[in-house]
């Protein structure tokens, strides 16, 4: 029996390309099932989706985050396939991606941007150094396994899609899907795909710094959440310095003198080494708590169904 593949396509106002997004993956990957997340369109998205053959539904609160969500809840099947309604994606790497998925059994394949406007409209040297750099900052906290945490394009096994929290609420939720795999141990890979510009009538509603400090605060928060003994090791390591830094100047001077005296210096000094040790102990407690969590997500992966 062959599996059951479903495209999944977040929109908003995306009356422009989602037609050509839902007649290009029937064409790629006859047998799929596409469906259209309308999330609080003002436009023609969902009739104009509807007409070109996609199951349509909606999901009322606002953010990616909660459109993908709703439909790793909703829907059923043993391949997912997720992909931006703004039409910058090739469809015709579907069937390699699924592919892929199936073949080696792996969780999640990644489409990595290649860039195929020559005027750099598509994929922008600000969002291309911007994704580097976060890319880079995942990989130096959780394991350098992807080139690219950002793409909007991406397979997932059944297995990923019904073991995913999915917390995020707009578009930070890649970042999420991608420290998810790493913390997970999860098998994945990437594959390379064109990029396109956007269609005339077609508005990005990524904003560039606003999301770029909100996806910088979700990998500190993940880091925090499933990293605690590292994250407040570090926070350890730096009060104990600060401290230490403080208190040689004092110890020196008791060591010549027998006297202390600076003492709000001294005072504070012993108050940032408590709160170096504070952070230690919770560190370790909370990184006992975060096995056991870990556990218990890896017990419920394993518990899925896969083909």
């Amino acid at each position: 029996m062959s599996n059951r593949v479903a495209i999944l396509v977040p929109c908003r106002n995306e009356e422009a390309t989602v037609a050509d997004i839902v007649k290009e993956f029937q064409k790629s990957i006859p047998d799929c099932i596409v469906y259209v997340y309308d999330n609080n369109s003002t436009d023609r998205t969902a009739k104009i989706a509807n007409e070109a053959g996609a199951v349509v539904r909606s999901e009322t609160l606002p953010g990616k985050g909660n459109v993908v969500r709703r439909m790793f809840s909703d829907i059923d099947a043993d391949i997912y396939i997720m992909v931006d309604g703004d039409a910058t994606y090739d469809a015709s790497i579907a069937p390699e991606m699924v592919g892929l998925i199936q073949r080696d059994n792996l969780d999640m394949v990644v489409a990595t941007r290649r860039n195929e406007d020559n005027s750099g409209d598509a994929y922008r040297m600000g969002h291309r150094t911007g994704n580097k750099t976060l890319t880079t900052f995942v990989g130096w906290l959780f394991g350098r396994r992807f080139t690219d945490i950002l793409s909007g394009y991406r397979a997932f096994s059944r297995r990923f899609v019904k073991s995913f929290p999915a917390l995020a609420t707009g578009f930070e939720i890649g970042t999420e899907l991608t420290i998810h795999a790493l913390e997970m141990k999860m098998p994945v890979d990437e594959v390379e795909a064109s990029y396109f510009a956007r269609p005339e009538g077609s508005a990005s509603k990524l904003n560039t710094y606003r999301d770029g400090i909100r996806i910088l605060t979700t990998i500190i928060f993940l880091f925090k959440e499933m990293r605690p003994f590292k994250f407040f090791g570090t926070i350890f390591i730096a009060l104990a310095s600060i401290s230490l830094f403080l208190a040689y100047p004092l110890l020196a001077t008791f060591i010549e003198t027998g006297l202390v005296p600076r003492l709000p210096t001294a005072i504070l000094t012993t108050g940032i080494m408590v709160l170096a040790f504070i952070s230690l102990v919770c560190g370790i407690i909370l990184d006992s708590v975060c096995r056991g969590r870990r556990e218990a997500k890896r017990m419920y992966y394993l518990a899925q169904t896969d083909p």
